[in-house]
């Protein structure tokens, strides 16, 4: 029978109580189990979320070791930084776990005590619970200093290791500061490298300009004085310069008579020109943008309607004219080609011929120059004509048309709609309009090729005159045969006056050997590219 004692309530009230202070790692207490020979052992819970020390600090140092070679020094500093923060942290972590493992002691002893009081009270089964209690405490306070033991060991390491990785974090520091003034002081010594060396070279330069021009000076005085001494030692090529100017004279000479001669013979036609009455004469302005009329001046001159007219262009240097092909109407608008040039007209009525010129020469219009120079700016040019006549008949429509004039072509259209394209061929022409009518001056003819004629009227005789030059250096710049009769282009044409292709040739060689165009550039200021030679603009 169980014995029961009545101070046993008032002995159990009186187990010691758990310190408030103690502190725990979790909030439920570990679990035991029994293992080989009674040995009491705690079943760990595994987190993977921190790993152990040893780990760490082993992985730490196998890092440093695998990138010792290939880290820079300033990385390796930084990385020392960051290993040095990480063994304070874990040595702080250190300290905390020794105060846990304090407690733990503290704990177990009043825990061992309560139950060795509990051990003396109790009786039978109960009291063998206690003492299988008590010695399961034990093997906790055994397994506890163990663990202290392991602890203070993994102290020692953490210690160590952070005096390591101080070390070697000062070292680190020393040695970036020490490349840092190493390279300081190299980048210094190449910037005062630099610095000589372009000072080197501006001296150099200086030094090499002044030697050259020293030496081009000498230069010009030796081949001035070779000159000298060439010229005294070299008698003949005196003698052959006197000789050129003898023929010079001779040739002076020569052309002074000619001189003289024209101008009795002009004398003498102006003689014969007085007695014969007047019967026409050319009235309008005799520069180019302008219209020449051949009006009758006495009641006895024939209607011109029934003569029969053609006009002819002199040459301002020679007796020689050339006619213009298809200018047979009362009514004549110059062309640049006419500039500084005579025109003449006959006029053949009744079996009688009479001629009749202009006072001098055709001058040039005063504004066409910067307007030609303008255009020359751009390769392409535009211009807004109205179509007047086509393949030789009335063009009903009045509408605005656009003639493009290109380096390669030249095209005339409305909108998207193309009336004609052709590139630069010996069977384009292009003149001015040579059938008479008040827009003359603004009228231009334009055959593409065979079959295909437009007569097209400008804005003012400055676009078509500027129209025309335009397109004559175009076709010039094609490098096509000049050879032909008709002029390239259709600016003029050659009238062999039904003779030979020797009387052609011979007629061309009374012409001057540059024949100088509206185009030259004492008058307008363009380019010399537009005059030719009088063989191939005639």
């Amino acid at each position: 029978m169980t014995r029961i004692s009545p101070e046993f309530g008032d002995e159990g009230e009186g187990v010691w109580s758990v310190s408030s202070d103690v502190s725990f790692q979790s909030n439920q207490f570990p679990k035991y189990r029994l293992g080989p020979d009674n040995q009491i052992l705690e079943e760990v819970k595994e987190d993977n979320k921190v790993p152990p020390l040893k780990e760490v600090v082993a992985e730490e140092i196998n890092q440093l070791s695998e990138q010792h070679k290939r880290l820079s020094v300033r990385d390796l500093a930084s990385k020392f930084d960051k290993n040095l923060a990480a063994a304070a942290k874990l040595s702080e972590e250190a300290k905390l776990r020794e105060v846990a493992s304090l407690e733990g002691h503290v704990l177990l002893k009043k825990l061992r005590d309560a139950l060795e009081c509990l051990k003396g009270r109790l009786a039978g089964q109960n009291k063998e619970d206690v003492e299988k209690a008590i010695s399961m405490v034990e093997a906790l306070a055994v397994k506890l200093t163990q663990k202290e033991g392991e602890l203070i060991q993994e102290k020692f390491e953490v210690k160590k290791l952070v005096n390591f990785l101080k070390q070697a974090s000062e070292d680190a520091k020393k040695l970036v500061n020490q490349e840092k003034s190493f390279a300081c002081a190299e980048i210094e010594s190449a910037r005062a490298v630099v610095q000589r060396i372009g000072e080197a070279l501006e001296e150099q330069e200086r030094n090499q300009c002044s030697g050259k021009q020293q030496e081009l000076e000498e230069l010009i005085e030796l081949v001035q004085e070779a000159r000298r001494i060439k010229l005294k030692h070299q008698p003949t090529k005196v003698m052959d310069m006197e000789h050129e100017l003898r023929e010079l004279r001779l040739q002076i000479r020569e052309k002074c008579t000619i001189s003289v001669n024209l101008q009795n013979e002009l004398a003498m036609m102006k003689k014969v020109d007085e007695t014969i009455p007047q019967l026409y004469e050319l009235n309008g302005s005799e520069t180019l943008g302008s219209i020449l009329r051949i009006q009758p001046c006495s009641d006895e001159a024939t209607e011109l309607a029934k003569c029969s007219i053609q006009w002819y262009r002199l040459s301002s240097q020679c007796s020689r004219r050339e006619p213009i092909l298809g200018a047979n109407k009362c009514v004549y608008a110059p062309e640049p080609i006419d500039v500084r040039r005579v025109l003449q007209a006959d006029i053949v009525a009744n079996g009688q011929k009479i001629s009749i010129a202009t006072h001098g020469p055709i001058g040039q219009a005063v504004d066409l120059g910067s307007y030609v120079e303008t255009l020359q700016r751009k390769p392409n040019h535009d211009f807004s004509v109205v179509i007047s006549q086509m393949n030789g008949r009335n063009y009903s429509s009045q509408s605005a048309h656009l003639f493009h004039i290109g380096k390669t072509r030249i095209k005339l259209s409305r909108g998207w709609i193309t009336k004609a394209r052709e590139s630069y061929s010996k069977s384009m022409q292009l003149c001015g309009f040579r059938g008479g009518g008040n827009l003359a001056g603004k009228s231009l003819f334009w055959q593409a090729r065979k079959g295909q004629s437009f007569v097209l009227v400008f804005g003012s005789e400055r676009e078509r005159n500027g129209a025309l030059i335009v397109a004559r250096k175009y076709a010039l710049d094609c490098n096509w045969p000049c050879d032909y009769p008709n002029i390239i282009g259709g600016f003029c044409t050659l009238a062999t006056g039904g003779g030979s292709k020797q009387e052609t040739q011979n007629d061309r060689s009374c012409l001057p050997v540059q024949t100088t165009m509206l185009c030259c550039k004492d008058k307008l200021g363009l380019s010399s590219q537009f005059s030719t030679d009088s063989s191939s603009q005639v």
